[in-house]
């Protein structure tokens, strides 16, 4: 306790280190086996969620690719934008500031910002994060990380469950997990103008009801508030995503400790 604190550059020398080696997936992966050792992790039944995750970058540094950007009237170094009448497109525009971050919203009537997309895999026994991703957001994404993260899991070799909301039942993406025998549990999207791709075959089983958990949803809300990750403080997909998944380790941590109390009460 009376040693000196190691100074601050120590750990401003070794940042691009850390950043650049694999410590976030090894450390994610030390945790997992933990948890496997203590018998926690399910191995047939998962859920997947997104989540967008704002980029460090605001809304004035997204201009023009071609550089025909007008200049703002008053200048200095906060000048006052005015973005109204102009379309801003993803393949027009990007931001100086992060070039990766583009410009979406997940929902109707919601605000469009600079963001990536965070990807989580749950087992449903315990609630622990089994796989991470981030992507660039757009409006396959999650979709892609759903059959990524569950082909990963099952590799074809074992049948397993995988649950999700309504944005998950497309045609493609149920018929893609059935091929690698992942049963869909997504919630069904029967919209007016459109027809479930999960029908009477999945849904007559009592564990299509029991697949359709929102815990997942706790998960994205720690790393948001407690790991502070709402808005990410680093740039480029490959920082956000280290930092993401080293988020998840930590969120898996805070549960093995509370399950483990749970057992010993």
């Amino acid at each position: 306790m009376d040693d000196a604190v190691w100074d601050v550059t120590v750990f401003t020398k070794n940042r691009e280190r850390l950043l650049k080696s694999e410590v976030s997936d090894g450390f994610f992966e030390q945790v997992l086996k933990q948890a496997r050792a203590q018998q926690l992790l399910s191995a047939d039944h998962f859920t997947v969620d997104g989540t967008l995750m704002e980029a460090w970058a605001g809304q004035k540094s997204f201009q023009r690719k071609d550089g025909k950007t007008q200049p703002p009237e008053d200048g200095g170094s906060n000048p006052t934008v005015n973005f109204h009448g102009e379309e801003r497109r993803n393949d027009t525009h990007r931001s100086t500031t992060d070039p990766e971050a583009r410009l979406f919203k997940k929902s109707r009537g919601s605000e469009s910002k600079l963001s990536y997309m965070a990807h989580v895999l749950m087992e449903n026994r315990n609630g622990l994060v089994v796989d991470t991703r981030l992507t660039k957001s757009t409006g396959k994404a999650e979709r892609e990380s759903a059959w990524m993260m569950a082909w990963r899991v099952a590799r074809g070799e074992r049948r397993i469950t995988l649950g999700g909301d309504k944005n998950y039942d497309t045609q493609q993406l149920v018929a893609s997990l059935r091929g690698i025998k992942a049963t869909p549990h997504v919630a069904q999207n029967e919209h007016a103008r459109r027809t479930s791709a999960i029908d009477e075959r999945t849904t007559r089983h009592d564990g299509y009801a029991v697949s359709q958990r929102k815990r997942v949803e706790e998960i994205f809300g720690w790393i948001k508030t407690i790991a502070g990750l709402r808005k990410t403080k680093h740039r480029g997909r490959k920082r956000v995503g280290w930092m993401f998944t080293f988020a998840a380790a930590a969120f898996n941590l805070v549960r093995l400790r509370n399950l483990t109390a749970l057992a010993a009460v």
